[in-house]
């Protein structure tokens, strides 16, 4: 039998493989076809051969990062800062930049003004001084000297006192002692419930239980959500402004971004709560938080 001789690689070697590796040399193969997919092969390839379709790409992309930044800033922007507050007069009050006279200060060493002003009016009465009984001796002119020199020794002694007991020549643990009795003052649910209207009840099922009465409250709030929120806002506070001129204090920037997500878990259980009501306004309205302070993911 004679032997077969295959033709077909001989002709390939003549004629070319029909397989195209390139996408230019197929486009130069077929003439005819005008429409290309956007993102296929071709398309980029054709993109990356022709400097002008890359300068137009770079150009769109250069575009679009903008725009993704400029919508980024305003989102931002919208939701405010997550660690620092708008200045409320509490707030003015927490960082002692609001001014304050001399009878508004606050008073240290647990001293109120009424007590203050019980303690001068006894101590200058005891150290008056007394009277001749015998009214045809006394010296006038000697008995006014004295009552003056005591009346200048009083003004001394109340000018020393003011000064001992006044909150800006007291420690740094004296002024977070009164900022903390400040926020249970202003947030305590022993005064707010006086001046807030309640949260509407839901209305009651006949099938639902029956819960017994709350034991009534003895001595002042200090656990509630807004107190424990206005307390660390104050605590925020006062290590962001450390942290203005110590950038390298790690320690303390941990702290920070610790209880800046406290305050976040606190907000957004009392959000869920109180559903927007009125105790959550005032407590939003007096700290001047933004809604970055609970809404989203706190990255700092």
């Amino acid at each position: 039998m004679p032997p077969r001789f295959l033709s077909q690689p001989i002709f390939k070697v003549f004629a070319g493989s029909s397989h195209v590796h390139s996408p230019l040399a197929a486009l130069s193969l077929n003439p005819s076809k005008t429409s290309v997919r956007a993102g296929s092969a071709e398309t980029r390839e054709r993109r990356r051969h022709d400097p002008f379709l890359m300068a137009q790409s770079r150009q769109r992309k250069a575009a679009n990062l903008s725009r993704q930044q400029a919508l980024a800033r305003e989102r931002e922007e919208s939701l405010g800062d997550p660690v620092e507050s708008k200045p409320t007069p509490f707030i003015e009050e927490l960082k002692g930049t609001k001014a304050q006279s001399s009878e508004d200060a606050a008073l240290n060493h647990f001293i109120s003004p009424e007590g203050l002003q019980e303690a001068l009016e006894y101590s200058k009465s005891l150290t008056s001084p007394l009277e001749n009984p015998d009214r045809e001796t006394a010296d006038p002119q000697l008995e006014k000297e004295a009552a003056e020199r005591h009346l200048e020794e009083h003004r001394n002694a109340q000018e020393a006192i003011s000064r001992i007991i006044n909150i800006n020549n007291g420690n740094t643990k004296d002024r977070t002692r009164l900022l903390i009795q400040k926020c249970i003052d202003t947030f305590g649910r022993h005064n707010t419930d006086n001046m807030l209207p309640p949260k509407p009840a839901a209305v009651a099922h006949d099938s639902s239980t029956v819960h017994p009465e709350k034991t009534p409250r003895v001595g002042p709030d200090t656990g509630s959500p807004e107190v424990q929120v206005a307390l660390l806002t104050a605590k925020i506070i006062n290590l962001s402004r450390h942290l203005q001129s110590t950038n390298k204090d790690k320690h303390n920037k941990r702290n920070l971004r610790l209880l800046v997500h406290k305050r976040q878990k606190l907000l957004r259980y009392l959000r869920r709560k109180e559903r927007g009501g009125p105790r959550w306004q005032h407590l939003i309205e007096t700290l001047g938080l933004s809604d970055a302070a609970w809404k989203g993911e706190i990255s700092m």
